[in-house]
């Protein structure tokens, strides 16, 4: 039987103020971070693991070449999906599942980014995990396409693909529900925010819709943790608190 670790794939050292972070850790599991891009070495994937979240991160999954510790990543999430390991792949981490599943990812046909709080809509398979439409936090310039036998659950205006679940336990996502309306305040005012791309919203528009954009996105996140890590909330005694 696995164990209660969950596995943190990291890509930066951001501090460990993210809302997978904060809500698994108070739902009583042993966190274990894994930063590849420092030297660490990945656990080995069939180990006793509870599951696996992987972030984002700046680097491209067609940068392999510059970023040789992607592909460390890339086999290891291979190997994870073999052994059926419950896993939520953020921005860059979907990308990287969706990399696995064989499916493009790459650029814009037209050069659009997004920056800010974009809407996404729950498909018809989506609805049990994603009942209602919701703004949710991007930070992207590349996306992926839908993997053969991967089944989409939301779908955005500018990207089409904004999640998708493989088999029962692996879920990729384009957004950043993890990222709090603090963390985003620091992404506003970071160096590498790109107000200057195509599709990017302005700082006046990103800030009329983040405090309930961003109270209905942490909400609807802790729920969907619930739901991939299948765990009882002990505090609401709920399951699948997944409508915001």
């Amino acid at each position: 039987m696995r164990d209660k670790t969950i596995l943190l794939l990291e890509h930066h050292d951001n501090p460990r103020d993210d809302l997978a972070t904060i809500y698994l850790r108070e739902s009583g599991f042993r966190l274990e971070l894994c930063c590849p891009f420092k030297g660490d070495s990945l656990p080995d994937a069939s180990a006793d693991l509870f599951g696996a979240v992987i972030y984002g991160g700046e680097p491209n999954v067609t940068e392999l070449d510059q970023f040789p510790y992607l592909r460390d990543e890339l086999k290891w999430i291979e190997n994870a999906l073999a052994n059926d390991l419950p896993m939520v792949g953020i921005c860059l981490g979907g990308q990287l599942i969706a990399h696995v599943l064989g499916a493009h990812v790459g650029y814009h046909d037209r050069g659009l980014c997004e920056f800010g709080y974009y809407p996404i809509k729950p498909t018809a398979h989506g609805e049990a995990v994603i009942p209602e439409p919701m703004h949710v936090v991007q930070a992207h310039k590349q996306h992926f396409d839908l993997p053969e036998d991967a089944v989409l659950l939301a779908a955005g205006e500018i990207f089409e693909n904004q999640a998708f679940r493989y088999g029962s336990r692996a879920y990729a996502l384009q957004f950043h529900p993890e990222i709090s309306g603090d963390i985003f305040r620091r992404w506003q005012d970071s160096d590498w925010a790109f107000y200057d791309y195509p599709g990017a919203q302005t700082r006046a528009e990103q800030d009329q819709l983040l405090p309930n954009a961003g109270s209905i996105q942490s909400q609807w996140f802790k729920g969907f943790l619930q739901h991939v890590f299948e765990y009882t909330d002990s505090r609401s005694n709920r399951y699948n608190c997944l409508v915001p």
